[in-house]
């Protein structure tokens, strides 16, 4: 069992910067990975990154490379979501998810992560 919760949303103007927090209890956080989906209004869920149990493997959406950066800390128990250079088309709620399965490299596919946050709200104004 894990347990998820994100915090570090909110509102800033395009060009701007967040840092998103996922906060992890229940199960050993250093033996899975995690990754970071998007949801937008009227949109289906979409992968934006993912890193391994250690933090030596990520992956990126094409949109996001350059500018988002995604990092753990297993003596947390937290991942993070650097987002730089922030647009409005990267409006959404953004959830963090575990992958129990795949140690060494996420799935980028979200019906393969066996758990997932509440989500938090980012809101990029043009």
């Amino acid at each position: 069992q894990v347990q998820l919760v994100e915090s570090g949303g909110g509102l800033v103007q395009a060009g701007g910067s967040l840092r998103l927090s996922c906060a992890a209890s229940g199960r050993t956080f250093s033996t899975y990975a995690t990754g970071w989906f998007r949801q937008a209004p009227g949109k289906e869920r979409e992968f934006v990154t993912a890193i391994n149990w250690s933090g030596s493997s990520t992956s990126y959406t094409d949109s996001v490379k350059g500018r988002f950066t995604i990092s753990r800390d297993n003596a947390k128990n937290t991942v993070y979501l650097r987002m730089n250079g922030l647009k409005p088309e990267d409006t959404a709620v953004y959830y963090c998810a575990a992958d129990l399965t795949r140690l060494s490299k996420a799935t980028t596919t979200a019906g393969e992560y066996d758990y997932w946050g509440q989500g938090t709200q980012v809101t990029v104004s043009s």
